[in-house]
C-alpha cells in the first residue's frame, strides 16, 4: 500500500468544510455567507488538482 499524501488529505477535509459552509450559509439565509463558501470551495479545489498536476509531473505520485 502506498503511503498516504498528507496534502491531499488537508485539501480534501478543507473541501468539506467548505461545503459545510454553503450548507450553514443556506440555512442562516446569508448571501454573503454562501458567496465566500462557494469561491473558498472552488479556491481549494482548484489549488488541489493543481498540487496533484504537479506531483504527477515531478514523479511523486
Amino acid at each position: 500500500m502506498r503511503e498516504i499524501k498528507w496534502v491531499f488529505v488537508f485539501f480534501a477535509f478543507a473541501a468539506f468544510l467548505s461545503i459545510c459552509g454553503i450548507g450553514v450559509a443556506i440555512g442562516a439565509e446569508s448571501i454573503f455567507g454562501l458567496f465566500i463558501s462557494i469561491v473558498l470551495l472552488f479556491f481549494i479545489m482548484g489549488f488541489g488538482f493543481k498540487t496533484k498536476k504537479r506531483y504527477r509531473e515531478e514523479g511523486r505520485l
